[in-house]
């Protein structure tokens, strides 16, 4: 969901499914966009002193270090930096390299995690290995919608090809940006 330090880039109004594309709410700050700032140059928000100087509130120690995306921890590059999508990460990967892998790193921890729980069916009762069994499929599920949405939205912007073993499945960026969740946890039915 959010790596190197996207974050807030879920569906409206709920904190769900995947919508990296979310521009119109009742405030800005409410949009993913407003949060990973992706275009034709990079992705990230910039919270630099030459960005929102958000930074100047952490101590100097902090800052000092943030402040720089060579020091800055990978898990909040893009939370403080927008980065070309070319920016060389720990010295020779590219930016938008790193992304897809990071996605792809989740979804693979995550059918691993499954494969792992598979493995254990000897070793736990039938109603409780099936009601985590299934859990552990939507999670798959999940990631993978995840995975293929952000992968594929974000290249629309950074305009290069998807990195060598990295699979979006076969749906279009359209058939995701339509999905809807109504009944995804914390909403309320609206009669």
């Amino acid at each position: 969901m959010t790596p190197l330090g996207l974050h807030h880039i879920m569906g409206p109004n709920h904190h769900y499914g995947p919508g990296p594309w979310v521009s119109k709410m009742s405030r800005a700050d409410w949009t993913s966009t407003y949060y990973h700032k992706a275009d034709s140059l990079g992705i990230g928000f910039d919270r630099t002193v030459t960005g929102s100087n958000a930074l100047a509130q952490y101590p100097d120690s902090i800052r000092n270090q943030w402040q720089d995306p060579l020091k800055c921890d990978p898990k909040y590059l893009l939370w403080f930096h927008h980065l070309s999508w070319d920016y060389k990460v720990f010295g020779n990967i590219p930016l938008w390299t790193l992304l897809c892998i990071k996605y792809d790193d989740g979804l693979s921890f995550t059918k691993d995690f499954r494969k792992s729980w598979r493995n254990l069916k000897d070793q736990i009762d039938p109603e409780r290995f099936k009601h985590v069994s299934m859990l552990l499929d939507r999670q798959v599920h999940e990631a993978e919608l995840w995975h293929h949405s952000c992968i594929l939205y974000f290249q629309t912007f950074s305009k290069r090809p998807i990195p060598s073993g990295i699979d979006v499945g076969k749906k279009p960026l359209e058939y995701y940006m339509k999905m809807e969740y109504p009944y995804a946890p914390g909403i309320r039915p609206r009669w």
